[in-house]
Order: structure tokens, then sequence, then C-alpha cells
């Protein structure tokens, strides 16, 4: 999700991951919204759903295609961006399970996201994780386009 800020910067929306790898990480551990998807789901229904999973927020259209990033870790994300407006105060994710503590034998619940905000692009740039700053650059190129 994309807004024009009143002073006509362009912002994005980000998210910081949940559970407790993440807890103590800002810099270099924000992302886009984004998950997982197998062969009977369009890549991009996937990312309507999973962005509606991750935060309880609506996606509208039109989606822009930002291309496809392999990460660190070896798993390709593939991004549309929409413009739209929200309340991340208002932010509602989904769970997930684990064990924590290691090794302990308990399970504990997390929520996939545990906060989300606007950015500027030069503040995205900092928040993000690395494998995804190509999106900002694509999104950059593409909504001077829209605008013109």
């Amino acid at each position: 999700m994309f807004r024009r800020a009143p002073d006509g910067h362009l912002q994005v929306l980000l998210v910081h991951p949940g559970g407790p790898f993440w807890a103590k990480k800002d810099l270099g551990a924000w992302t886009v919204p984004k998950g997982q998807y197998d062969d009977s789901e369009q890549a991009l229904e996937a990312a309507k759903r999973e962005f509606a999973e991750e935060t309880g927020f609506a996606t509208s259209e039109p989606f822009l295609p930002l291309g496809s990033l392999k990460q660190p870790g070896g798993k390709t994300v593939t991004v549309w961006a929409f413009e739209s407006d929200c309340d991340p105060a208002a932010l509602v994710s989904n769970e997930f399970e684990m064990e924590w503590p290691p090794k302990s034998g308990r399970r504990a619940a997390f929520v996939e996201v545990d906060r989300a905000g606007w950015f500027d692009l030069e503040q995205a740039r900092d928040k993000l994780i690395k494998g995804q700053l190509g999106f900002l650059d694509a999104l950059e190129k593409m909504v001077p386009r829209l605008t013109r």
C-alpha cells in the first residue's frame, strides 16, 4: 500500500514481523506484507489474501506489478502495489504457533505482524529488509508515470 503525503512525498506501508525473533529488531527488519501460496492460487490473489490476513486492511485496484526479487534466504517474493490509506494503529494480524522457548516442548501463539507504519521512501530504505529494497525503486519509477 502506498499513499501521497500532504507534502506530496510518496509513503509506503511496511509491517514489522511478530514473534520473539524480531521483537528487538527495527532497522532492516520491516517488510512488505507477504506470504506463501501454492500452485492452486494465482499470485495476485494470494498477495491480496495475505495482505488482508496480515493487516486486516482491504486492498483496492489498480494493482501495480513491482516484480519479483529472490531473497537472501532463497525464497522469491512477488509484489504488487496499490494506492490507498489506513490507520496503522487499526492493524489486525493473524497468528502462528511455534515452540517457545526453544526445546521447551511448549507451543505459543504470536501475531504474524506486530505493528505497521507509514514511511517515506528514505525512511523505508532504512527499515526494510535488504532483499526487498528493489521494490521501492520499482514503485518510485512507476508512480510518477501514473501522475503525469
